[in-house]
């Protein structure tokens, strides 16, 4: 399959700026709206909470801490949800482009990995700027962020081709994962801190691979501060099994996949 993606190595990188076209096409913003959605989200976020309900975080007096805060886990969570939700749908929603063209399947999910990271790259440019006018310029720990990138990217993109070989099989899969989610989201301290979880739903922290894993970005960009090595072990085990399983997973579903489809 390695192989195979490094002769299509071309197609693949030709694919993702297609589908990016393809996706904002006739729109004159184009690209800026992968930007600006998770910021009006954050706006919105961060004005109900912070100015309505005038939620701060404990020792810190920059009333911007908590926007640079939200920011910074949203930001995670974008990248994460965004490979997921793609990579969930991604054989259903290509299902006529496999019945036509003959390339190697795997391909279609490593084009989403493509552009969400591009878009990624986009959000977190525009985060830096935005934090420029919050009068919080980057710090030395924003170096942590490739690794954040790399083990966030990892872990959706094992889950979700996971689960979108399982969604093929049974439609089920991808009405369920919507909700769990949404669930998963308010799970993940980003819009409130850790420190204020009652200590009898901490256990719910603790088995949570994206609390370490958004950390890294709120560490960073907030406290300008290296994540921790220790708490990065177990996300980072995670990540790999599930990355390393999606492809020995999806080479032996993969001669039923079109059939199915």
């Amino acid at each position: 399959m390695f192989t195979a993606l490094w002769r299509f190595r071309y197609f693949v990188l030709a694919s993702v700026v297609g589908e990016l076209r393809g996706r904002y096409a006739r729109s004159k913003l184009g690209l800026l709206w992968s930007v600006l959605h998770p910021l009006a989200q954050a706006a919105i976020f961060a004005l109900v909470l912070a100015e309505v309900l005038g939620a701060k975080l404990a020792g810190i007096e920059d009333k911007a801490a908590y926007p640079i805060y939200l920011l910074s886990g949203l930001a995670a969570w974008t990248l994460f949800s965004e490979i997921l939700n793609r990579c969930l749908t991604v054989f259903v929603d290509y299902s006529g482009t496999l019945k036509k063209i003959a390339f190697p399947r795997i391909c279609l999910p490593v084009i989403v990995f493509g552009g969400a990271l591009l878009n990624h790259v986009l959000l977190l440019a525009a985060i830096a700027i935005v934090f420029l006018f919050f009068g919080h310029p980057p710090g030395v720990a924003w170096l942590a962020l490739p690794l954040g990138v790399l083990l966030i990217a990892l872990f959706a993109f094992g889950l979700g081709v996971i689960l979108g070989i399982f969604n093929v099989f049974s439609r089920d899969v991808g009405q369920v994962m919507t909700v769990i989610l949404q669930l998963w989201f308010w799970l993940t301290p980003i819009v409130y801190p850790r420190n204020i979880v009652p200590e009898h739903l901490l256990w719910a922290l603790e088995i949570n691979p994206m609390v370490a894993l958004v950390g890294i970005y709120q560490d960073a960009l907030l406290l300008n501060r290296w994540p921790d090595p220790v708490s990065l072990f177990g996300p980072m085990a995670t990540a790999l099994v599930l990355f390393g399983l999606a492809f020995v997973l999806f080479r032996r579903a993969s001669p039923e996949l079109v059939d199915v489809l």
